[in-house]
C-alpha cells in the first residue's frame, strides 16, 4: 500500500509516523509531504 503523509514535519504528521510504526502499518512506499521550511530536515 503506498501512503501519503501531508504535514509530516508537524506535530499531527509526527504523531501520524509514531502510529504507523507502532502498528507495523504494512507499506509499499512511504511519501512524506512538508512545508518549504522544514525541507531537507530529518525528524
Amino acid at each position: 500500500m503506498k501512503v501519503a503523509v501531508v504535514g509530516a514535519s508537524g506535530a499531527v504528521g509526527q504523531e501520524f509516523l509514531k502510529v504507523l510504526a507502532e502498528r507495523n502499518f504494512p507499506l509499499d512506499e512511504l511519501v512524506l509531504f512538508g512545508s518549504g521550511r522544514s525541507a531537507g530536515n530529518e525528524y
